[in-house]
């Protein structure tokens, strides 16, 4: 039996230390030299000061900025920078005819309509729906322009000068064909804040 035991102990700790100890810490020396940014969070560092992650939605409400996607994570969404929150990445798992989700969908139309009331097109659905993980940094194209007035008007600017800042923000779909054009909303409000 000791014949069996001691190299099946002896493999399990050559294993252990090569797949737990010397694999993730060559990946995390490659991922460090070759790809730092990602490596560490894609993280918004401006003089100094982080902002968040370029990868991790956070929740505005103030009509001067542009608000992002809703957050099926609970009534506060994933903070990174708020640790005493514990929330975490997940979707609502309601189907589409839940009187809940169609609650929480009236509930968001009511807060843009209230925020903007003169506004008058229709409400992208991403504006009043979560996204599958919860996090989701970015926004369509439609999302961001049906914002642009009340932006505007609340910072005193232009819908025009809101709109081209739109448009040097929108990203390119993944590869040049996967996805839709979409922008990130917490780098275009840092750009409205004169921060980026």
């Amino acid at each position: 039996m000791m014949s069996q035991v001691r190299p099946a102990f002896f493999m399990l700790l050559i294993f252990t230390v090569i797949t737990g100890v010397i694999y993730p810490l060559v990946v995390t020396g490659i991922a460090q030299v070759a790809f730092p940014h990602q490596a560490n969070g894609s993280l918004i560092v401006i003089d100094g000061k982080t902002y968040g992650s370029e990868l991790i939605g956070q929740q505005f409400d103030d009509p001067k900025y542009f608000w992002g996607r809703l957050s099926a994570t609970g009534t506060f969404p994933y903070n990174a920078f708020n640790a005493e929150y514990l929330t975490g990445s997940s979707g609502s798992n309601y189907g589409p005819l839940n009187p809940d989700l169609m609650a929480m969908v009236q509930i968001r139309v009511d807060a843009l309509k209230a925020a903007d009331p003169d506004n008058k097109a229709q409400i992208p659905v991403d504006l009043v729906t979560a996204s599958a993980s919860g996090l989701d940094p970015h926004i369509s194209v439609a999302a961001a322009l049906y914002q642009v007035s009340r932006v505007a008007r609340a910072r005193g600017l232009s819908d025009e000068e809101v709109r081209m800042l739109v448009n040097q923000y929108t990203e390119g779909r993944q590869f040049g064909f996967l996805g839709e054009l979409r922008v990130n909303v917490l780098k275009l409000n840092l750009a409205l804040d004169g921060l980026r």
